[in-house]
């Protein structure tokens, strides 16, 4: 390890949490070669060990001074080996710590009353007791880290640290292909990250997180950092995912195989989706053009989206009297007919998202996503032209990908069908650098020739009539979750030249008195400018707002807003000098109402062409009744009046409830005031939301 050290070195200016500028040391060219070549002969001596406790202590042996963590996000962080290592930091405020990370999963925390009744059953059995949860996590939420330990984040999970000030104050702004560059710049010391074991073999894999690990190395190697400390803990959980996403051990300095039993890799509940939510991406699967490309991102609207394209798919008529109940006129809708289509898919689609998630399985599946690309730019031509051969597309077949990403995130049904996939069908699947996902730089003639048609799908939460989306933070700057890749996929549907971006949001937040439009006048925070303006959805229709007027935008997305919030949105246009004083509001923008796409739905959610859960629930069948019950019930109490109301008339009601779901909850027996009221609540829920 001396000859690591001993080098001659240019002082680089590192600025730490606290605002200190510090010396790090850059090697110089010569130096560079020498620690090169030690680096091939010290590769060679890569510890391997089977304690985390130990892994800790060998860690803070080689890292005498102040600690500087790059970590993964998601599944691909080790919470053991954090945890062990966030411990003895803890205990120690001589040795600074510094983690620097993204998507932090701890499992909830159930609260009190009907929902912690109705949770800690449920995590305790999805999780598992032995769950590790980041104990670095837990202290954010408390604001209590450390002071001399920091955690810096790009992106969170969806409003789990918004009270958390700490959390706040040390948020990292930043595009995901940004990310590798901006951890290099606070010069890691030390990289930890989740391996899969190949099987029947010695390499390992990257698997869930090939996003930026390497980027980072570059990143460091080009601002002439020492390469820092790499320490894998294999997990055999993880699916083995080969290809660039695979390495040899003595890419690590330390590989830790701790024995059993093995904590369950972290399962996102996958959730209900409603009927605005089954409204939105129906309309979304329209724009989709069959030979393309897709991308989208993650919860219930791409839930419904994915659902919509396998209907498209697998029964097209029955696809079609949807879109026809929804809106008799969509087939007829310019963005339709310019950049989307209705039929099944006879090329199909080749995925390419920074996170692979419970739709791409069942658009797999259900052969929608098949079209394969190669990283050979002169084939990709000759498909793309018409020219290819036979031996050409006998090699696409053989050796191309159909679905591509950087990282890996969903439910434990998804994570066993990645493991059980015959092995030819896995190398259809290629984790890779979010440098080559997430961006056309680099080999840009190759991503635009396998990225024809893109289609990039986006949530927002809200979006203002000009055509800006406010999508991970409030206008008083806290951070609901983080830009992540949606800025750079909505910069590569202007960049290729038939490339489209859709951002997706609810018509309207909140509950009756107190609803709220998603489509403003303005707000105090953007996350995409209204310069790249694109494709806009929501349940009630599409917004095509490319290369558009203020004004068109401004017709478009009052268009698209609840028919409620209308009025007053047209006066604030007119008022600004926006829109003429004599544009009224168009009459079928009253159909802008959440009865009238309920109505339009209702038979086929009643049949089952539009499920509650269309990609699998991890819920039992009492617990899908319970929180449709829990959930009409959190709507009717919203307010006062409400909820005053609602007691009045679960108080008198007779209805005895469901004998299973009061057991499960817990209340079958209920014992004192409130635990009767609680009882007499759920059982009025579940008489509410009873089927007929």
């Amino acid at each position: 390890s001396a000859s690591l050290i001993d080098m001659s070195f240019t002082p680089v200016i590192f600025t730490d949490y606290m605002g200190n500028r510090t010396r790090c040391q850059a090697l110089s060219p010569a130096a560079e070669a020498r620690r090169r070549s030690a680096r091939l002969s010290y590769a060679a001596m890569t510890h391997s060990l089977e304690d985390l406790d130990a892994a800790a202590e060998l860690i803070l042996q080689r890292i005498p001074g102040p600690l500087r963590i790059g970590a993964p996000l998601g599944i691909g962080k080790p919470h053991r080996l954090l945890n062990a290592l966030y411990d003895r930091v803890a205990a120690d405020p001589q040795r600074p710590m510094q983690l620097y990370t993204a998507l932090s999963l701890n499992p909830p925390a159930p609260g009190g009353g009907l929902e912690g009744r109705f949770l800690r059953p449920f995590v305790q059995r999805h999780f598992g007791d032995d769950f590790p949860k980041l104990k670095y996590v837990q202290a954010l939420q408390r604001d209590a880290l450390p002071a001399h330990i920091q955690v810096e984040e790009f992106y969170m999970q969806s409003g789990a640290l918004l009270r958390s000030t700490q959390a706040q104050r040390n948020y990292t702004s930043l595009n995901y292909t940004h990310a590798a560059d901006a951890v290099a710049q606070r010069a890691p010391n030390l990289i930890v990250q989740k391996v899969a074991r190949e099987p029947d073999g010695t390499r390992l894999s990257f698997s869930c997180n090939n996003d930026i690990t390497q980027d980072t190395l570059d990143a460091v190697r080009r601002r002439g950092l020492p390469r820092p400390l790499l320490v894998a803990e294999v997990d055999p959980q993880l699916p083995w995912i080969g290809g660039s996403a695979a390495v040899e051990p003595s890419f690590f300095d330390v590989v830790v195989n701790p024995p059993g039993p093995y904590p369950r890799l972290f399962g996102l509940p996958r959730q209900p989706v409603a009927d605005a939510d089954y409204a939105i991406g129906l309309y979304a699967s329209a724009l989709v053009r069959d030979g393309g490309t897709l991308q989208i991102g993650i919860g219930t609207l791409a839930d419904a989206l994915c659902h919509a394209l396998v209907l498209r798919h697998t029964d097209n008529a029955r696809y079609r009297q949807v879109l026809a109940a929804l809106d008799p006129e969509l087939a007829t809708h310019p963005a339709v007919q310019e950049c989307g289509g209705l039929a099944p898919f006879s090329i199909g689609l080749f995925g390419c998202s920074e996170m692979l998630n419970e739709g791409f399985r069942q658009l797999v599946q259900c052969g929608v996503i098949k079209r394969k690309v190669l990283d050979d730019a002169a084939l990709m031509q000759r498909v793309t032209d018409g020219s290819a051969d036979a031996d050409d597309q006998a090699r696409l077949q053989r050796d191309g990908e159909y679905l591509q990403g950087a990282f890996y995130l969903g439910s434990p049904e998804f994570y066993a069908w990645l493991r059980e996939m015959a092995p030819e069908a896995r190398t259809g699947i290629g984790m890779h650098r979010i440098s080559a996902i997430n961006q056309l730089y680099g080999d840009e003639r190759l991503r635009r020739l396998q990225r024809r048609e893109a289609r990039f799908f986006n949530s927002c939460m809200m979006a203002t009539v000009l055509g800006a989306a406010v999508s991970d933070a409030l206008d008083d700057g806290r951070v609901v979750s983080g830009v992540g890749g949606q800025y750079n996929f909505v910069a590569m549907a202007h960049a290729l030249d038939d490339a489209r971006s859709v951002l997706m949001f609810r018509a309207v937040r909140g509950e009756a008195p107190a609803l709220h439009s998603n489509v403003r006048w303005n707000y105090g925070h953007t996350t995409i400018p209204r310069h790249l303006r694109d494709i806009y959805l929501n349940e009630y229709g599409i917004a095509d707002l490319r290369g558009l007027t203020d004004e068109d935008c401004i017709v478009g997305m009052i268009g698209i807003a609840d028919a409620a919030f209308q009025p007053a949105l047209l006066a604030e246009a007119k008022q600004a000098g926006k829109l003429c004083a004599d544009v009224l509001a168009r009459p079928h923008w009253q159909r802008n109402r959440a009865e009238r796409v309920g109505a339009a739905l209702a038979p086929f959610r009643a049949d089952g062409t539009l499920p509650d859960y269309p990609l699998g629930s991890d819920f039992t069948a009492v617990e899908q009744r319970l929180l449709r019950a829990l959930t009409w019930l959190k709507r009717n109490t919203a307010s006062t009046g409400t909820k005053l109301a609602t007691v009045a008339r679960a108080l008198l009601s007779r209805d005895p409830g469901d004998p299973a779901s009061l057991q499960r909850m817990a209340l079958d027996a209920p014992r004192g005031i409130g635990e009767r009221m609680e009882a007499r609540l759920l059982a009025y829920a579940l008489q509410q939301t009873r089927p007929h």
